[in-house]
């Protein structure tokens, strides 16, 4: 029985859900202990943010090779073996002595907390196939719509309690928990008949093919900024919520709840399209629904120059359900242009994404995250992007994708993915 039909457990969602929670709990969870660890390593707001730049930065070049090895290996090797290091950086952070050393562990964070994202979209295509795998994309995706809006609550309900540092000890227990979970409930799918050597030849080689392939790139573009301007907002929560709107580190959630209010209901709607809706229906709504977001963005930054609650945050629930709409349909369409490299790709997907997101994060929001309209000009632009690197993708198609995602296997699913001219 190969792997696409095997049967699923029914705790892989919630397993892979589990994984995608590392990184919104990486970020966000650090947020409200910003005063505290300024405080104690008498550091300026801009060396703050560089926590999370600097964790996104090692994410995304780390990023590039965990799908390879997965290729080489497996992909249960590589997520084990990226948890239990990820558990001893954050050891190391939570006994940090210097800002420096904070920096280090947070560096080193990154470099494992990719192999969860990366290799757990592998594992849903390498388990299912058409609408069944974007069905399951949409199930993680919307479990994972919570841990934006619990982490920066648990991060600040552990402030009185253990400090900042109760942050990072809490990521180290998580994450040796969800290794042994793992190891004990994850089945491998990616079996050695169907393995590719890991080597700088071969990989090189691989991504030259890659980047070869013309539907490749608004592929990578689309789905790489398909996040962006949402994250925008989110990496620049600490400005908004209490320097813009004033508010203490309980306020958090009155920007994470729309936004994880959105993500939810974005997946479930994605989930809902699956075998209803085209690819190319459902990515152009998704899209609609963003520059939708972006329009009331503006509108209430010109009508409301002092933002406030709740009418400022709640654009960020279309933005969220735009997001979701689209990102489902545009990996899988991604992943299934190299059937057997599936693991390179979603690794230079995770590598393009997360280097934006690294530039926005250490880059935009420093200087945007001073108004709600620069902020609403900066998410603006770069949906733009995405939108337009989506028109792109039409443009160089032969064959329109005009059939909804069907569970009959590859060719099913490459049918929904037109060749180039």
């Amino acid at each position: 029985m190969s792997p696409a039909h095997r049967p699923v457990r029914r705790s892989l969602p919630w397993l892979l859900a589990a994984l995608s929670m590392i990184g919104p709990f990486s970020i966000d969870a650090v947020f409200p202990a910003f005063p505290l660890v300024g405080a104690r390593f008498g550091v300026d707001a801009a060396a703050l943010q560089q926590l999370i730049s600097v964790y996104l930065v090692t994410y995304a070049a780390m990023s590039l090779f965990h799908g390879a090895i997965s290729d080489a290996v497996g992909r249960k090797p590589v997520v084990v073996a990226g948890l239990l290091v990820y558990a001893l950086a954050s050891v190391g952070a939570a006994t940090s002595t210097s800002f420096a050393m904070l920096l280090a562990c947070r560096g080193l964070q990154g470099m494992c907390a990719g192999a969860g994202l990366v290799v757990g979209r592998a594992v849903i295509r390498d388990s299912l196939e058409g609408a069944a795998a974007q069905r399951l994309m949409s199930q993680v995706m919307m479990i994972f719509g919570v841990a934006p809006v619990i982490a920066p609550m648990v991060g600040a309900l552990l402030l009185p309690l253990g400090g900042w540092h109760g942050i990072f000890w809490l990521l180290a227990a998580f994450t040796v928990l969800l290794a042994l979970a793992l190891q004990l409930f994850l089945d491998e799918t990616h079996p050695p008949a169907r393995r590719t050597r890991f080597a700088p030849r071969p990989l090189l080689a691989g991504y030259l093919a890659f980047g070869r392939d013309r539907l490749f790139w608004p592929l990578l573009v689309s789905s790489s900024v398909n996040f962006a301007g949402l994250f925008l907002y989110i990496a620049s929560a600490p400005h908004i919520v209490r320097g813009l709107l004033q508010l203490s580190a309980q306020g958090f959630p009155w920007l994470f709840l729309p936004v994880v209010s959105g993500l939810i209901g974005g997946a479930w709607l994605s989930g809902r399209m699956a075998e209803r809706h085209s690819a190319k229906f459902t990515v152009s709504l998704g899209y609609a629904v963003m520059l939708l977001a972006c329009a009331a963005h503006l509108l209430l930054a010109l009508l409301l120059p002092v933002p406030r609650l709740p009418w400022s945050m709640l654009p960020l629930i279309l933005h969220g359900i735009g997001v979701q709409l689209a990102f489902p349909t545009l990996t899988l369409l991604l992943l299934d242009r190299f059937p057997h490299r599936r693991g390179g790709i979603s690794s230079v997907q995770a590598f393009a994404s997360l280097l934006l997101c690294s530039f926005v994060a250490g880059v935009m929001s420093p200087l945007l995250s001073a108004s709600m309209l620069h902020l609403a000009l900066g998410a603006s632009a770069l949906t733009l992007l995405g939108a337009l690197a989506w028109w792109w993708y039409h443009r160089i198609t032969r064959y329109p994708l005009e059939q909804p995602l069907a569970d009959t296997g590859t060719a099913a699913m490459q049918a929904e993915i037109a060749e180039p001219r």
